[in-house]
């Protein structure tokens, strides 16, 4: 079972992106606005307010396995390129060692099971009803900033740019690439962290944060259980990831499912490859 170690360098805390929410105009799509992300680092306003993001950031990254509790007891006190989101349910994070070009984690706030594992957390069905809605609710948020940073580039998308830069626009926009398929949405079987906390991560798998087969491993085989599989059936062999040994599990390319037994740098090589024909579908 991944632990503290693998925290730092595996899957959560907050967000190690610079994005921040822009003033919205009428006309601008408000999943949109949640989550733009410009591509120049902001400047810190101060020396002092720079001292701080980086106290928090060392807090959550300090914290190990209950590293995510610092965004759960004040949320409010975070910058928009940290926690995305939050209300008296749930907080939407960044993730701080990312493992795909989008990674953001959802964290409920219900004290009676946020420090449960989510199979066990999720036998109860009516949470599981309001995580899985709270969940979609991210996952057009996160679908919605792939279009933003990668539309231009993909071919599905041509009609809806065209449309966009039409003077004047059309009452109707053509639907364009379906980002939502883009995106997974889902826990790990077995959590490296103490805190309940589901994945919303685009299929790409491309960062500097994904280092070696147990990242890739964890996103890549049944390890990861979609969101919308649950409740599971009793004999589920996912509810026994360890005798299954999925992070050991031969590399297979997610994308044309080559397979690189154990060759994690030839995989990465040809992950980038595959990350820029992804973008141009």
């Amino acid at each position: 079972m991944p632990g503290a170690e693998q925290h730092r360098d595996q899957s959560e805390g907050a967000a190690a992106s610079t994005s921040s929410i822009p003033i919205p105009t009428p006309k601008r799509n408000a999943f949109t606005e949640l989550l733009s992300a410009r591509n120049k680092q902001r400047k810190p306003t101060s020396i002092g307010s720079s001292s701080r993001d980086a106290r928090r950031r060392n807090m959550a990254s300090s914290g190990g396995r209950d590293g995510l509790e610092v965004y759960l007891e004040k949320p409010e006190s975070y910058p928009s390129n940290v926690v995305i989101y939050h209300n008296a349910d749930f907080v939407a994070i960044h993730d701080m060692f990312p493992k795909s070009s989008l990674h953001l984690l959802l964290l409920p706030r219900d004290k009676t099971k946020y420090r449960l594992h989510p199979f066990e957390a999720f036998e109860d069905a009516e949470f599981l009803t309001k995580v899985k809605a709270e969940a979609q609710k991210l996952r057009k948020l996160a679908a919605a900033e792939l279009r933003r940073k990668y539309g231009k580039e993909s071919a599905q998308e041509q009609a809806r740019q065209a449309a966009l830069n039409a003077d004047p626009p059309p009452d109707e926009l053509p639907d364009g690439r379906d980002w939502d398929k883009e995106i997974m949405c889902g826990i790990h079987a077995c959590p490296s962290m103490n805190h309940l906390h589901v994945h919303v991560i685009a299929v790409d798998r491309q960062s500097e944060k994904m280092k070696h087969r147990k990242h890739y491993n964890s996103f890549a085989t049944p390890f990861f259980v979609p969101i919308d599989d649950f409740p599971l059936a009793p004999d589920d062999e996912r509810l026994h990831p360890t005798r299954e040994g999925y992070l050991r599990w031969d590399l297979k390319c997610w994308r044309c499912g080559k397979d690189f037994g154990n060759r994690f740098a030839e995989l990465k090589r040809h992950l980038e490859e595959e990350f820029e024909e992804w973008k141009k579908l």
